[in-house]
């Protein structure tokens, strides 16, 4: 008999989902753990039939990747529309890939900000006017159900998902034998940083905006180099605060002290590691350090995703993958000393204390002074 993701205790995964999408019984749904990440479980297991499916198309459960990449062809890119390019964190190459999609008879599954719930969430566009809600980056775990119980494996759709959540989707593309009818593309992922987190950052900041209309993770009113910004709208006021001027959240996340487990030690897909057609993310190296307005790197896979990124309204420019790829993460996140002090400030019931985390993270970015003074410090700390 098969087993199911319970018995094979698929707990800390990557929380993609699609095992949930698959399942025949439609008994598998996500809730966020103890740790702030979305995981499957099953709501009604006198009713699985034992099928394995939701093991089959899962990408934590099994080895190696779903493509055998035909080839590797890198792009610097942007929109050719100034607005697309202003108004998205980087080149606006990914709206303008679902924008050809949707002008070629597809519907776009992508990511929007639900600020009732203040989460990331799937959901199916059909129009441009529907889409520019996926416009900018969300630096949060997607809740990614919803939008992919939404579609019908039978239409035509681009779906814009994390990298293991595009290998585990084609897993199932391939167990239903509806590949053809689907894009994929996945992104240059650094890891996802917990809901605890995010949820206790807001909430420092809830006497200034009040309740959340929007939340942005990436502003360009100074520049693509100085863009890590969140910016938050609520009923109330705004908070606009930079990394470059030390946001909480933002040196959380880059510092890895809260990322997901599978995050360090799963994950399979950093550099060129992909089972997409396309790969999309920032050109931050060298090449264009120079350029302010942000450029996409852009790499096709199969011919079915260069086809696309070609008759897009972009400017693509060809480059080697290395170049294009400069200082894009090559290896899995590591955990860093300062780890299990984060995470008790995160799992207690207490609001965040801004002050300590601030600390542990300036200890963080003083590795390189010798081990046993920063061991001596962490111990003060403590």
């Amino acid at each position: 008999m098969n087993a199911n993701i319970e018995e094979l205790e698929i707990t800390n995964c990557f929380g993609c989902a699609v095992c949930a999408k698959a399942c025949p019984k439609q008994i598998i749904k996500t809730r966020i753990n103890e740790y702030g990440f979305y995981e499957p479980y099953i709501i009604s297991g006198d009713t699985c039939i034992r099928c394995g499916l939701c093991a089959d198309v899962c990408s934590f459960h099994n080895a190696g990747l779903s493509l055998d990449v035909t080839r590797l062809d890198s792009f610097a890119g942007y929109s050719n529309n100034d607005s697309v390019r202003q108004r998205c964190s980087t080149g606006g190459v990914g709206f303008e890939l679902a924008a050809t999609a949707l002008s070629q008879g597809y519907k776009v599954c992508a990511v929007r900000y639900n600020a009732s719930n203040n989460i990331a969430e799937h959901f199916v566009a059909s129009n441009i006017e529907e889409l520019k809600y996926s416009v900018g980056s969300k630096y949060i775990q997607s809740d990614t159900l919803a939008g992919m119980m939404k579609m019908d494996i039978n239409d035509k759709y681009i779906l814009f998902g994390t990298p293991c959540h595009i290998d585990s989707f084609r897993r199932y593309l391939r167990k239903v034998k509806k590949e053809s009818n689907f894009i994929l593309v996945d992104f240059f992922c650094h890891g996802v940083p917990s809901y605890l987190l995010y949820h206790k950052y807001l909430d420092t900041k809830g006497q200034q905006t009040g309740k959340v209309k929007s939340v942005s993770w990436r502003d360009k009113t100074d520049g693509w180099h100085d863009s890590w910004v969140m910016d938050i709208r609520g009923e109330e006021g705004r908070v606009h605060a930079k990394l470059s001027d030390g946001d909480v959240f933002l040196k959380t996340f880059l510092s890895d002290s809260c990322l997901g487990k599978a995050c360090y030690d799963n994950c399979k897909f950093k550099y060129r590691n992909s089972s997409a057609d396309i790969r999309i993310g920032d050109a931050w190296g060298r090449l264009y350090q120079k350029d302010s307005k942000g450029v996409n790197a852009v790499i096709c896979f199969t011919d079915k995703g260069h086809n696309l990124v070609k008759q897009s309204n972009c400017t693509l420019i060809d480059h080697d993958f290395d170049s294009i790829a400069e200082y894009q993460m090559k290896h899995n996140a590591t955990r860093p000393l300062i780890f299990n002090l984060v995470w008790r400030l995160l799992k207690n019931d207490a609001p965040l204390d801004v002050v300590k985390l601030n600390r542990l993270l300036n200890i963080n970015s003083i590795l390189h002074i010798p081990g046993r003074i920063i061991k001596k410090t962490v111990k003060i700390l403590r």
